[in-house]
């Protein structure tokens, strides 16, 4: 039995236009991921005082649209700031020493017309006039405690690591779902890392 063949102009112009769409799909989600807002660690360093150490950092942390509207719709942002200390070593991969998760919430109160940012991790909270000086302060970090110096070891190598992002498994689950598809949703920076002297 052989293979029936359809050679209609109509099939012909379908199967044309199905190929030219497949080839500006990836155009055009290139596109849009260049120009998805990402965040971004502007500096950071550790002081040590005290046999502890201290981090100081700047983030820079654009929303997407999809997180703007959300976040006027009531739902909370939660952010998450990744910190890890690992040990350099040469032939096998690098020894973690210590992970913190800084971890914050951005909600807006539209009863009082203000921006709330919490501190997940010690429970303080402060509210302001604007998003952008909410943005502004989660941006600001300083004086975290971060490390005892105590689980340094003298002439070791050490790094210091670095990464902001949004925490999508805390949205709720309708945008979680539409988060594992849209990539407005996924919001991160690069990792950041410095040498840490002992």
């Amino acid at each position: 039995m052989g293979m029936i063949r359809i050679t209609s102009p109509d099939k012909a112009w379908l199967a044309s236009l199905v190929l030219a769409c497949c080839c500006i799909l990836p155009v055009g989600v290139a596109d849009a991921a260049r120009d998805r807002p990402r965040f971004e660690i502007r500096s950071a360093y550790a002081e040590l005082e005290d046999a502890v150490y201290f981090l100081h950092a700047r983030i820079n942390y654009p929303l997407s649209k999809q997180a703007l509207e959300a976040l006027q719709s009531g739902v909370e942002l939660n952010f998450q700031l990744r910190i890890e200390v690992n040990r350099v070593r040469r032939y096998i991969p690098d020894a973690n020493v210590a992970t913190l998760l800084q971890r914050y919430q951005l909600h807006f109160n539209a009863l009082v017309n203000r921006y709330v940012v919490r501190n997940l991790n010690s429970g303080g909270q402060q509210s302001f006039a604007s998003l952008e000086a909410a943005l502004g302060f989660l941006g600001r970090v300083s004086n975290l405690p971060i490390l005892d110096k105590a689980l340094l070891q003298p002439g070791r190598k050490y790094i210091l690591k670095l990464q902001a992002e949004l925490d999508v498994r805390r949205l709720p689950a309708p945008i979680q779902l539409l988060a594992f598809w849209l990539d407005d949703w996924r919001l991160t920076s690069e990792w950041y890392t410095w040498p840490l002297q002992p």
